[in-house]
């Protein structure tokens, strides 16, 4: 397993110590439907989110937002610069020289990634999906049937869609099931890809005081809201990004009341 040296306090790490760093990342795309065009779509990020923190990511469509999320999740590749991410044994990684089947084995239990849009296996209701994200956690099958009832009733999924498969949900009632999956076992590290744009206020209400819990929990949490009152609401600080590069960041008091603005898409 390939780490980065540092320095860091013996034993169990204490809440706002460093989990996540980012270094003059770059990421670029190719369209190739376009004559191949390449777009830069990280310029030279950095970032530091500590543990049980949750930091926003702000900014228009386009700013690098979600790109950012992906590289953490090693969905995109980049192109330079460094992701490293300290484990429970205070060892840190660099999460792109990671062989592929340590990447993986990290993803869900260590790293989470949950965005709007749902991935469902075929042919399985949504109580099944639920609880099958639990027991590939490791937990056992009692417990796991417990979390997944627990956390479909807290985010509103009505008993009777439990059989339904996940593709004939609503928008919203899909939004909702794919939150389930991605925390019905907490990971260290949620990245949180505009978990309620498709949400009634009702339903919304429901997500928000869930996420809301998760760094009490010892959940850390980066996300990506369009919704500045959700920012408000949950984050502790706010990171603002502008064509691929990060021009402001700090508490979310502080930087919302510079009037920043987003696109509602």
């Amino acid at each position: 397993m390939t780490t980065i040296t540092e320095s860091t306090q013996a034993g169990t790490a204490t809440v706002g110590a460093p989990l996540l760093r980012v270094q003059g990342l770059h990421k670029s795309f190719t369209f190739h439907a376009v004559d191949g065009r390449q777009v830069d779509g990280l310029r030279g990020v950095d970032l530091t989110v500590n543990e049980a923190e949750h930091v926003s990511l702000a900014g228009l469509s386009g700013a690098g937002k979600s790109s950012l999320l992906k590289c953490v999740h090693r969905t995109y590749v980049i192109e330079a610069g460094s992701i490293s991410y300290r484990t429970a044994d205070d060892e840190w990684l660099d999460l792109e020289a990671l062989p592929d089947v340590t990447m993986a084995s990290l993803r869900g239990r260590d790293i989470g990634y949950v965005s709007q849009f749902l991935r469902a296996e075929p042919r399985r209701g949504v109580y099944d999906v639920v609880e099958r994200a639990a027991r590939r956690q490791g937990v056992e099958a009692d417990e796991a049937a417990e979390r997944a009832r627990r956390i479909l009733g807290r985010l509103r999924i009505d008993e009777s869609l439990w059989a339904t498969y996940p593709t004939l949900l609503s928008g919203g009632e899909k939004q909702r099931v794919n939150l389930a999956t991605g925390i019905v076992v907490p990971p260290r590290l949620l990245l949180l890809d505009e978990p309620v744009s498709a949400l009634d206020p009702l339903n919304r209400e429901a997500v928000l005081s869930l996420i809301d819990d998760l760094p009490s929990q010892g959940t850390t949490v980066l996300s990506v809201f369009h919704d500045l009152d959700a920012i408000a609401r949950l984050a502790d600080r706010v990171v603002v990004m502008v064509d691929g590069r990060v021009v402001d960041e700090g508490p979310a008091a502080r930087v919302l009341e510079t009037g920043l603005e987003l696109d509602a898409t």
